[in-house]
Parts: structure tokens; sequence; C-alpha cells
């Protein structure tokens, strides 16, 4: 199923590098982070690579990226994707609901705290704008291991340590 994903997500962005590959940090972190949390595997997977899958839709439509646009652009997106590669019925509205509020929040699942923490690790580590100390860091996170990962990977680190960091991780 997760190779599914990735190879509908991939064809959707259609060569953008810079969508697949945030999809696929996320990815990384989530199934990292769902190792120690828990939560259901497929849930977590499906939204982690279709999180941002609305933001070619929120660019077109509202010349915008910002991720209310997004929310509101993933879901239908998200929906034609897991009906067509056969994603089990009973878990596609969970997903739904984790990418209609995967920058707003509000939701207390499990699986949605998983992603919630895997995107910001990630817009942590690639945008040098964002100033996260670890007193922030303890309010934006939800699981402990995010916090963990966050102390471990990004915390106090020089912008070009992060700017940097894919090469030194290889």
């Amino acid at each position: 199923m997760k190779d599914k994903l990735l190879e509908a997500m991939e064809t959707y962005f259609d060569g953008d590098q810079k969508r697949i590959s945030h999809a696929k940090k996320v990815l990384y972190f989530a199934e990292e982070i769902m190792s120690k949390e828990g939560g259901d595997k497929d849930i977590i997977i499906a939204s982690a690579i279709l999180h941002d899958i609305g933001i070619h839709n929120a660019e077109k439509k509202y010349n915008s990226t910002a991720g209310k646009y997004q929310e509101i652009e993933g879901p239908p997106i998200a929906k034609k994707i897991l009906e067509d590669i056969g994603f089990p019925q009973d878990k596609i509205g969970e997903v739904l609901d984790i990418i209609a509020h995967h920058h707003s929040g509000g939701i207390e699942t499990n699986n949605f705290k998983v992603i919630w923490d895997s995107d910001w690790l990630v817009n942590i580590k690639e945008d040098d704008n964002l100033n996260i100390d670890k007193h922030k860091a303890d309010k934006i996170f939800f699981t402990n291991t995010a916090k963990r990962i966050y102390s471990f990977c990004c915390a106090g680190c020089p912008p070009e340590f992060k700017k940097n960091q894919g090469k030194y991780a290889k």
C-alpha cells in the first residue's frame, strides 16, 4: 500500500521535487515516531504521504500555499487517490480528517499527533526562519519522541547546518 501511495503522490505532483521530497521526509519521521508512540500504520503512512496533496490546487485557486487552503483542497484529491488504490474504506475518513486539519490542529488522536509532529519536524528543518527554542518546541510537539528528535536534530543548530543537513544524513 505504501508503494502505491508514494507512486500516486509522485504522479500527482508531476515532478515537483520540492513537494515530493517534503512528503517523503514527513513519512520518514512519521514512521520513526510511530515506532515509538504507536498508531495505525495505514492511516499514518497515508496521511504522511498525502498531507500536502492539495498544495497545487491551493496555488491555482487562491494564489497561495497557505495551510488553510491546503486543508480545503487536499481531502477531495486524497479521497480519489485512496479509493483508486483500494485503500481500506473504513480508514479513509480519518486520513481525510487529518489532511483537513494538518495545519490548524484540533484533532486529538494519536495518529494525528504523529503527523502533526512529523510535519513540524520537517518544516523546522527546511525553514531557516523558524526559530523554535526548547520552550516553544515543548508546546508545538505532542509526542515525546518528536521532542527528543527535535532536541537532537534541530535545537540550537546553526542555520548552515540545518540547510546542509541532508548531505550529512546520507
